[in-house]
């Protein structure tokens, strides 16, 4: 079968020829009649396989007739990541040369100003992904009463990244007279429940085994030992011994893609990073040269996995085991496409045993093992260990700097002992004395024990203070707070001097409260009348 025999326009056709294609794929074959009869249809494919061509061709020649009203687009095409609406627009730009279609392309991290002017002219074809659709619904920039068809495309993907809820409300604000284009690599219980309430009579058209690698493509396992730094050295050897032309990488996380990039480039690989915290004119510049040629080894996370169309890619490496075992299907099917042939190479770690078995029991097969010349194997381990977990060094201990604990805290066995023995601590106004138990010099005689004691002496202020202190100190700690302050013995010690404490002696002159200076007017007698 030919395009020719798909009922397309010769325009289409000539399009068609021009992009180097003769014969279509299973799923244009099947789909692309049904779309031109105006019927919705449930695509379900394998990556790789021409989803894309098979809504894109029959589009063109439907909108090829009538004309887009400003801010009211005629088609809508629901992408899941900005890279695939990017690769979509180019593909209405390659396929629609021969016809006047225009198109908006509304993806987040460009110019709201520069979409807005798109909108504002009319387009036929609008490919957009659904926060930036949102966003310009909501600043009443964009109406869809006017949306003919619509396409949703990657649906699994969708789901998996969170955005089914933006996609139902998008299709609550479209008209429920419409031609709705529903296609999924695979086809999991949500999916098939969101497609039965989207699709009015749908045609299903399902060309191959929900979520089953390429044939196209060899794919490898190696298990090594849980070493980061191990399974790096494993990837500079697998892309130092296979004839690289151009390879995609990809890493669960989006620290470890700059992590791989930036090593693969120390040790001289023309690589580059590619994930979803890069700027969007980063992204896309970084996209590009890799189409290009200028940049050989792309290490990215699974924002890359789906719709990435790379002309005659070589290999994939799965630095990672992904998580979920279908995006393995759509890793390594970005090579061996177009009926190309294609390697793909998984390095795991045993803890990956669990998600190894899922991506063999939904693929079908074991995927075969392969030893890394110059790395050490292990095998594969079933149990729940967490992934790639790095050992963590034990906290230090703080060395003791013999300071009083703070704020109230109950103070060391040390600081106890020390301060039942009498120990001065911090804060407190005492005199040190030995400890009860600590030896002592045998008391000596007085020298004159005949003699009369002397006369005894008024004790000065200070050493009745120093006095009571010692005295204070001799007692238990019965009365101590749990910081080492005491409270009833320090009451009754200050009470004590208050009681003590003598009045100065003032001048005869002076008056009540005066001091030795008293006003004049208070000396004069006063006559009292008797």
């Amino acid at each position: 079968m030919t395009f020719e025999n798909l009922g397309l326009s010769d325009g289409v056709l000539k399009a068609v020829a021009d992009a180097g294609y003769d014969e279509p794929t299973p799923i244009q074959s099947q789909a692309i009649p049904v779309v031109l009869m105006g019927r919705d249809v449930l695509g379900c494919a394998q990556t790789g396989t021409g989803k894309t061509a098979s809504f894109v061709l029959p589009m063109i020649d439907i909108l090829a007739e009538g004309r887009a009203k400003a801010r009211m687009p005629r088609s809508l095409i629901v992408e899941p990541t900005r890279e695939l609406a990017d690769q979509v627009a180019k593909n209405f730009e390659t396929y629609g040369a021969n016809h006047k279609l225009t198109k908006a392309l509304l993806i987040g991290g460009e110019s709201f100003t520069d979409q807005e002017r798109l909108l504002d002219r009319g387009v036929d074809v609008l490919i957009a992904t659904p926060g930036r659709l949102l966003d310009l619904f909501e600043r009443g920039k964009i109406l869809l009463s006017d949306v003919k068809i619509l396409v949703i495309d990657e649906a699994d993907r969708m789901l998996d990244m969170g955005f089914i809820p933006d996609v139902e409300k998008i299709v609550s604000l479209l008209p429920k007279i419409r031609q709705t284009l529903f296609f999924s690599a695979t086809m999991p219980p949500e999916i098939r429940r969101l497609a039965d309430a989207f699709l009015i009579n749908p045609k299903e058209i399902s060309v191959s085994p929900p979520a089953t690698a390429a044939e196209t493509v060899e794919d490898f396992l190696s298990v090594m030992p849980s070493d980061d730094g191990l399974k790096r050295d494993a990837l500079r050897r697998l892309l130092q011994k296979e004839d690289v032309r151009n390879a995609l990488i990809f890493c669960n996380r989006k620290r470890d893609v700059d992590i791989v990039a930036k090593s693969l480039v120390r040790h001289g690989f023309n690589a580059a990073a590619l994930h979803g915290d890069m700027a969007q004119a980063t992204r896309t510049e970084t996209l590009q040269r890799f189409r290009d040629g200028e940049i050989t080894y792309l290490v990215a996370s699974d924002v890359a996995a789906r719709g990435l169309d790379i002309q005659q890619l070589s290999h994939v490496f799965n630095f990672d085991v992904p998580y979920n075992a279908e995006d393995y299907v759509h890793r390594i099917g970005r090579t061996g496409r177009a009926g190309r042939n294609g390697r793909a190479f998984s390095l795991a770690f045993p803890e990956d045993g669990k998600f190894v078995a899922a991506i063999g029991k939904l693929i079908g097969r074991d995927i075969p093992a392969m030893l890394i010349e110059g790395v050490e194997t292990a095998e594969l381990s079933d149990d729940d260990r967490p992934r790639r977990g790095r050992r963590r060094a034990p906290p230090k201990r703080r060395e003791s700097s013999g300071r009083r604990p703070r704020g109230g805290r109950s103070a060391s066995a040390d600081d106890k002992k020390r301060g039942d023995q009498g120990t001065p601590r911090s804060g407190d106004n005492k005199i040190a004395e030995p400890a009860k138990d600590a030896p002592t010099a045998p008391e000596a005689k007085p020298a004159a024990t005949e003699q009369q004691p002397a006369a005894k002496q008024e004790p000065t202020p200070t050493a009745a203070r120093n006095e009571e202190t010692k005295k204070s100190e001799g007692r238990s700690d019965g009365g101590r707070k749990r910081g080492g302050r005491r409270t009833d013995d320090r009451s009754r010690i200050a009470e004590e001097r208050r009681r003590e404490r003598k009045p100065e002696p003032v001048s005869d002159h002076s008056g009540p409260g005066m001091g030795d200076h008293t006003p004049a007017f208070l000396n004069k007698p006063v006559r009292v009348d008797g």
